[in-house]
């Protein structure tokens, strides 16, 4: 198994004191920010990060978010270009780009310059992004799709043509020839998360992409994978181990009481002031506005449909009792514990990388070190010595 560190990079310092009710007001005006704070942020996360590449850690991941204390990687490309310097062999996993977003020939040349950086290192990871995105850049969430197509082919072509045109609804290039290209040919590997719309699954088989199926474990990932090996097959590929990541958050302690007390605070904080903050999560909303399409879960059973909704309410009114009936399905307790837990999520999976989360939530550095040294102590070693070799959900496509 490969392990990433997967950081979201959350403004450095809790905000609920800003509240107004039940919600932290957006836009949060500037007069709230703190350039200390965001210099002491950075600088934590990269001291993180390097001490990350020392520990023996596969990779690291970077987000992409806008106007939001959420995440402070607005430019995910910046943060991995400085991280670049700071490491020598983590992989470094942009996840992702928001391609509908931005100029897609700058993206190439960026991404390029970035593995050329690292020496090859770079995973490029692209997304559409939340609703909130497109609030802050202007673009319609009806364009979203079409736009993220068009993008991934500007981008991907950039790499591999000695020169290119392309005439689009959205942007048009005549005569490119990229300077500097990628270190790897003929393109970095790219993955992309799945949410849970089926447009994103096809499109990920479609292009022989590896994917992070759903925001938890539970039956909505299980459908996800299912759905996925499903339209691989269909291309005549068969899914394996290296076409799945799958994201958990880990904490490391005597216990899993002692893990709820000590990392639980945290995660609540994130569930219910960074995780929504400006943005509607449903599902419902989102096809009314033309960012997902009305069959988009038609292929999630009728149990796990639930989940799908994406409910805001079910972040914005998460307690700490909420928490401890979530921590046996977290990756929280002993280290055996905790490598315990994420064997089986791989195995049941079949991914053969794990994406960890230590710090969701404006965690203090000192904590959030001590994770990054005690997981590379006591769990790291076991999961990298241990081989993922099945995807369950190969076997029920093949049956």
């Amino acid at each position: 198994m490969k392990v990433f560190v997967f950081d979201l990079l959350a403004y450095g310092e809790q905000l609920d004191h800003l509240k107004q009710g039940n919600e932290l007001p957006y836009p949060l005006a500037g007069r709230y920010f703190k350039p200390e704070v965001a210099v002491r942020t950075y600088a934590e996360h990269l001291d993180a990060w390097e001490e990350i590449d020392k520990l023996g850690y596969d990779g690291l991941g970077f987000n992409e978010h806008h106007c939001s204390p959420y995440g402070l990687m607005n430019s995910p490309n910046l943060m991995a270009a400085s991280a670049a310097q700071r490491t020598k062999r983590v992989k470094l996993l942009i996840y992702g780009n928001l391609l509908p977003l931005h100029e897609p020939l700058r993206l190439a040349e960026e991404l390029a310059m970035l593995d050329c950086l690292s020496n090859g290192r770079l995973i490029s990871g692209f997304a559409r992004g939340i609703p909130r995105e497109y609030q802050v850049h202007n673009v319609p969430l009806a364009d979203s799709r079409a736009r993220f197509d068009e993008a991934f082919e500007i981008v991907t072509r950039a790499w591999s043509e000695e020169v290119f045109s392309y005439q689009g609804k959205f942007w048009s290039y005549k005569d490119v020839s990229l300077w500097p290209r990628p270190v790897q040919q003929p393109r970095p590997d790219i993955w992309t998360p799945v949410v849970s719309s089926k447009e994103s699954i096809e499109f990920a088989a479609r292009n022989d992409i590896r994917i992070t199926p759903g925001l938890a474990p539970g039956g909505l990932q299980d459908d996800i994978i299912a759905y996925y090996a499903k339209c691989l097959a269909a291309q005549g590929r068969k899914i394996t181990p290296d076409h799945l990541s799958v994201g958990v958050t880990a904490y490391v302690a005597g216990s899993k009481e002692e893990a709820i007390r000590e990392c639980g605070p945290y995660v609540r904080y994130f569930n219910r002031t960074l995780f929504s903050h400006g943005n509607f999560s449903e599902t419902a909303k989102q096809r009314e506005a033309g960012y997902s399409g009305a069959a988009s879960t038609d292929y999630v059973r009728a149990e796990n449909l639930r989940a799908a909704e994406f409910n805001r309410g079910d972040f914005r009114n998460m307690t700490m009792a909420d928490i401890e009936k979530m921590a046996d399905r977290l990756q929280w307790g002993t280290p055996a514990e905790v490598a315990e837990k994420m064997i089986q999520l791989a195995e049941h999976t079949g991914a053969g990388t794990v994406q960890v989360n230590f710090n969701r939530g404006a965690m203090p550095q000192e904590m959030f070190l001590e994770q990054i040294r005690r997981f590379a102590r006591d769990v790291l070693p076991i999961l990298q010595a241990h081989q993922i070799t099945a995807v369950p959900a190969a076997e029920t496509v093949a049956a």
